[in-house]
């Protein structure tokens, strides 16, 4: 097994970059789990049981970091020396602040009118919204554009936190 201190890409063997297999991340992922598994360590030390379940630990998060596109594309950008700085840099693009405030406009007015198809429909329009703006990030981070990449994972951030809203407002409605 490699180093502890390696990357989420080293620890699992793959490229480190944004389109990455996820099929091969699962692989790797139960590969590494079977190998540190506590189980594997029952008859073993104290110590050998404690770095087993770091090493566990460890396989845990590298992975859910990497599967989550929105969180590789930070730990990409992290790994690259960039600081996303989603909580004190919340400057963004004007035209993407004007759609930011529609869309909650819209949320709340369908809300307030148990609009439940209103904001499923809105939530298709955002899901819609996210995929173009993956495929832009991804272009963004392959040719090492990483200041407009880390303003990308900016707005996704946002418009994962209004799709939640939505959800949490359909949810909300329909019980």
């Amino acid at each position: 097994m490699s180093s502890i201190q390696d990357s989420h890409f080293d620890l699992f063997h793959l490229p480190a970059r944004f389109a990455i297999d996820l099929d091969a991340l699962d692989s790797a992922y139960r590969t590494v789990q079977a190998q540190v598994h506590p189980d594997r360590f029952a008859a073993a030390g104290e110590a050998q049981k404690r770095v087993a379940m770091q090493w566990a630990a460890r396989a845990n998060e590298a992975y859910q970091t990497l599967r989550d596109p929105l969180k590789r594309a930070s730990y990409l950008l992290s790994l690259r020396g960039v600081d996303v700085g989603a909580s004190e840099n919340t400057a963004m693009e004007p035209a993407f602040l004007m759609q930011q405030m529609e869309w909650r406009e819209r949320v709340e007015d369908a809300a307030d009118a148990k609009n439940v198809s209103e904001l499923m429909a809105l939530l298709d329009e955002l899901r819609g919204d996210e995929r173009t703006r993956f495929e832009r990030l991804a272009v963004l981070l392959d040719t090492g554009a990483d200041q407009p990449a880390a303003e990308a994972v900016r707005q996704l951030m946002f418009l994962e936190r209004v799709a939640g809203e939505i959800a949490r407002q359909i949810e909300r409605l329909e019980h």
